[in-house]
């Protein structure tokens, strides 16, 4: 079944509020209409301050019993007169237009309209921004939404331009920046929102689109100018309006059709019957999508498996995973294959066991949880033709009784398997015998956060010399995000510690800036007795479309054994894996990059005997502290 969207008509000023209504509703099948508070042509008082001027008798707008309450919340948005002038450099003019600003956003909230759409904002738009926020601070249950024009790069100004001709409006290459200025003037404030509008040219870069899906997105604008008219004389969009707007469409905004083809509103229910058309061939959502969707952009702390004990319905979450237990599967069958054959295995820790051809080779699964691997373990042993011994290695002793009662139940675990309750790093005093296969999965979200490096490193005295770790080596990843959702659900706490923690997160309303670099590198065994396993490194990310730092995504990849491989970073993606959702690491403040900027980060990964902690601090295009100095809001217990 396809999502669905919430469609609005704006048909310019309708002369009936309640004819027009109805006809979005009935006529048009759409779900609201889009409407001035006040007449345009309605100007205010010259000086609004003035004792002199009278009030006029006759009334600011429309009543508000045309409609009732649930109709002007639910099916309205309001929209700002066009012709406020609030940055303008001529007194009574703009005092009139913030007079008439304060109007019309004081009546949309006496109306309880859930928004309010105003016009794109200038070049200059500090006093714009000086009422948005005033507003914001007054009426907290509105929100305010910013037209911005989406359009190709802007072409300069002729060179016998008039001097002193009236700005025009900020053309598309900056409307951007406009946008982020306004934004940033008003504290990122979550009831601020952006509306896009696709005019009829759009911009050839995928980067100048993807750039709005970090955005508060709230609405796009379809003008009908940027529709073509096929051989039947139906509305439609060109193909570069349709890639644009399936991708805009992942952020979920509403969807707005501006402008008229006949004298009514039902008139543009051809528009809104190719959009269903349009909506329709949108793909169901995958098993993936399903189960994530939900999390999309919830920020969740990172598990310590290690130090707490996971629940029941984390372990059987995550056991649903399609890929992760394939591959494991996969992984462990050519190692058991190699070692059947002698062949020398590839990656680090590959080769043969040297036990012996007798001896059935022994496979340990560290970290065993209620078992996946160790199954995975088992249907590896039937493909490849090789008998196996496992042992199942866990501290949960929650977990330890499902073990146990599965070799109770299950044949094949009766006979292969032996429970093995403990910590991993000393669960024997003297391990019966060697393996010649160690198993975990101990990865977190960034690789390393849940302390896989300090687990392995206590547990590889029971790999026989030669033997295979799986995976044989991981690598953490980094790069620049762009999201206002996150930054601003973390602001949200209002204290220091939470900028200098690091989140789970299923990132959905975020723009990657720059394609992710390689950050902290480890690899099993390793042929140290007693490893360094803090780490520094800088990288730097050239960022061809700037936006608004916010942070960092973080992601991983692991070689399990050869050329299987598991990856959450987006270059290397294994997809349809869900076990895994990236890292957020915050700023404490955004950062501007401009077009073709440059960001450096450094980043630091601290190990002391009794905990893990990560720092980091941003270089370019601006200094900022070292977030987290020895892990005083936010660590991981060994």
């Amino acid at each position: 079944m396809s999502q669905r969207f919430d469609i609005g008509l704006d048909p310019g000023v309708p002369p009936d509020v309640q004819e027009a209504l109805k006809g979005v509703i009935e006529q048009a099948q759409a779900q609201f209409l889009v409407t001035p508070i006040v007449h345009p042509r309605y100007r205010r008082l010259n000086n609004p301050q003035s004792l002199t001027q009278p009030r006029r008798a006759e009334p600011l707008t429309r009543s508000d019993l045309l409609l009732h309450s649930g109709q002007w919340g639910q099916q309205i948005l309001g929209k700002m007169s066009p012709w406020l002038q609030l940055d303008s450099p001529h007194e009574n003019v703009r005092k009139r237009g913030e007079a008439a600003f304060k109007q019309e956003v004081q009546f949309a909230s006496h109306l309880a309209l859930h928004a309010m759409l105003l016009p794109a904002p200038a070049e200059c738009c500090m006093n714009y921004a000086h009422c948005v926020g005033q507003s914001l601070a007054t009426y907290p249950a509105l929100q305010l939404w910013i037209r911005v024009v989406l359009g190709p790069p802007a072409v300069p100004a002729a060179a016998d331009e008039p001097a002193g001709s009236t700005p025009a409006s900020p053309t598309p290459s900056d409307s951007w920046a406009c946008w982020n200025r306004l934004r940033s003037l008003c504290e990122a404030n979550p009831a601020l929102g952006a509306v896009l509008e696709l005019g009829p040219d759009l911009p050839e870069s995928d980067e100048e689109v993807e750039r709005w899906c970090g955005e508060p997105l709230r609405a796009v604008i379809l003008p009908t100018s940027s529709f073509l008219t096929n051989k039947k004389g139906y509305p439609t969009l060109s193909r570069r309006h349709q890639v644009v707007l399936a991708k805009l469409l992942t952020m979920n905004p509403k969807i707005i059709v501006s402008g008229r083809s006949d004298a009514h509103a039902e008139g543009l229910g051809a528009h809104v019957l190719y959009l269903r058309h349009f909506l329709s061939k949108k793909p169901a959502p995958t098993m993936q999508e399903r189960f994530e969707s939900p999390y999309y952009d919830y920020l969740q702390a990172p598990l310590q498996p290690l130090q707490d004990n996971l629940e029941s319905q984390t372990y059987e979450t995550f056991e649903k995973d399609p890929v992760k237990y394939r591959e494991y599967e996969r992984a462990i069958m050519l190692a058991l294959q190699d070692r059947h054959s002698g062949a020398s295995g590839g990656g680090a820790g590959g080769g043969a066991s040297g036990s012996g051809d007798a001896a059935l080779p022994v496979v340990m699964v560290v970290g065993a949880g209620r078992g996946p691997l160790v199954a995975a373990a088992l249907a590896a042993s039937q493909s490849a033709g090789v008998p196996i011994k496992v042992y199942a290695v866990e501290k949960n002793d929650n977990a330890v009784v499902t073990l146990q009662n599965r070799c109770l139940t299950e044949p094949l675990w009766a006979e292969h398997v032996t429970v093995v309750p403990g910590d991993m790093r000393d669960a024997f005093r003297e391990a019966p015998v060697l393996a010649d296969i160690l198993v975990s999965e101990l990865l977190g979200s960034w690789g390393d956060n849940e302390l896989s490096p300090e687990c392995l490193d206590g547990a590889q005295r029971y790999l026989r010399p030669g033997g295979i770790s799986i995976p044989c080596d991981y690598t953490s990843y980094l790069a620049p995000l762009s999201s206002a959702k996150l930054w601003n659900e973390v602001k949200a706490f209002k204290d220091l510690s939470h900028f200098e923690t690091f989140y789970v997160v299923k990132i959905h309303n975020g723009f990657q800036m720059a394609p992710s670099q390689p950050t902290f590198y480890f690899a099993h065994p390793s042929p140290e007795s007693r490893p360094d396993n803090s780490r520094y490194t800088t990288l730097r990310f050239d960022v061809p479309v700037g936006a608004t730092l916010h942070g960092f995504a973080g992601f991983f990849h692991s070689t399990l054994y050869r050329d299987v491989c598991i990856s959450t970073d987006p270059a290397t993606l294994s997809d349809g894996m869900f076990s895994w959702f990236p890292l957020y690491l915050p700023l404490r403040h955004p950062v501007l990059v401009p077009d073709g900027g440059t960001v450096e980060v450094h980043c630091w990964r601290h190990a002391s005997s009794n905990k893990v902690w990560y720092e980091w601090a941003l270089v370019q295009p601006q200094m900022s502290p070292i977030h987290n100095v020895n892990g005083r809001s936010y660590h991981i217990g060994l």
